[in-house]
């Protein structure tokens, strides 16, 4: 406990984060989680600043329904799997469906049983999922790596977020699609590694997990990114639903 109130003073120094540090103090379950998240993984705690800002642009663009875009390649490409399944439905949190949507649910054949079992989840979608549409652009286009960036252009809004996951931070296919998504406006996170690599220097947000070898930085991002989706459903989501 004395950790994060040493930590969160001294990012109350920080003139940007007041806004982020304000929704914190309204919602004390997204407090605990980050209480827990530190008693648990220590090692962790120089990834705080750059994990309560991405906990914020979450937040705010979900509350919006703005998208988030999620990529990477083999270990995080299953982690953008992994990521877009805790979001999609209930993670740790029962997520009810609205009075509203109950009720025009209740209108139709088997719409109750429906109402009472679909949960709420928030605009999730991973890149590269359509193998079409990869293998049409890896032969169709002279430009190599590039299917990231074109199924991004196609389908991103303004308001929509893009999250690129790469340990070493240079896969090129995922710095296609940060650059697209800077093109096209949206803002941009990386969950990388402690170097950074070049994602680092291209997204607004960019979260570097320690360690020296592959794997560790990835059970490091399972960990980070485990309590993010934990945080932004306590922002929406009360218990008791």
């Amino acid at each position: 406990m004395d950790t994060i109130n040493t930590l969160l003073n001294e990012l109350s120094q920080q003139p940007e984060m007041a806004a982020v540090l304000s929704q914190l103090a309204e919602r004390p379950a997204v407090r605990e989680l980050l209480d827990q998240f530190l008693v648990v993984h220590g090692n962790l705690s120089d990834v705080m600043p750059d994990l309560l800002r991405t906990y914020d642009v979450l937040a705010r663009r979900f509350a919006a329904r703005s998208t988030l875009f999620l990529c990477g390649n083999g270990g995080s490409f299953a982690d953008a799997l992994h990521i877009s399944g805790e979001l999609l439905k209930s993670f740790e949190r029962r997520r009810g469906l609205s009075a509203e949507h109950k009720e025009a649910f209740r209108q139709w054949p088997e719409g109750r049983e429906l109402a009472d079992h679909l949960e709420q989840g928030f605009p999730v979608r991973v890149l590269g999922l359509d193998g079409s549409l990869a293998s049409a652009v890896q032969n169709d286009n002279p430009m190599r790596d590039i299917h990231y960036a074109q199924e991004l252009y196609a389908c991103a809004r303004p308001g929509d977020v893009l999250m690129g996951i790469s340990t070493s931070g240079n896969a090129t296919n995922v710095c296609y699609a940060i650059v697209t998504a800077k093109a096209l406006g949206l803002q941009t996170i990386g969950l990388t590694g402690q170097d950074g690599g070049r994602l680092s220097s291209l997204v607004d947000i960019a979260i570097r997990a320690p360690g020296n070898t592959t794997k560790s930085i990835q059970e490091s991002h399972l960990a980070i990114y485990h309590t993010l989706c934990a945080m932004v459903e306590a922002h929406f989501f009360a218990r008791s639903q």
